[in-house]
């Protein structure tokens, strides 16, 4: 998928969209979110963990969280940025 492809499908399904980052090597512990997520990931790296799986999304890849899904968040060496879309459930 495209980033432009991301944001269609994004405001198609009512997501606000906003760009964003986080610093090399951050480490978010265990936490949850009261929104429903979805990154399209534009540079670097991120891992996200939830439910016993792991995901790790780079540059093109994208990546889609129910609200209230306990989760870490793990980003690479270079940081990351993405375009992230949110939804009130």
């Amino acid at each position: 998928m495209d980033r432009a492809t991301f944001e269609t499908e994004l405001a198609r399904d009512g997501y606000a969209c906003r760009e964003s980052g986080m610093d090399a090597n951050t480490f978010n512990d265990t936490h949850t979110h009261p929104f429903d997520a979805r990154l399209f990931v534009t540079a670097g790296e991120i891992t996200v963990n939830f439910e016993g799986s792991e995901k790790t999304c780079r540059p093109g890849d994208s990546f889609s969280l129910a609200a209230n899904i306990p989760h870490t968040e793990k980003v690479g060496p270079e940081g990351v940025s993405y375009v992230a879309g949110r939804r009130e459930p």
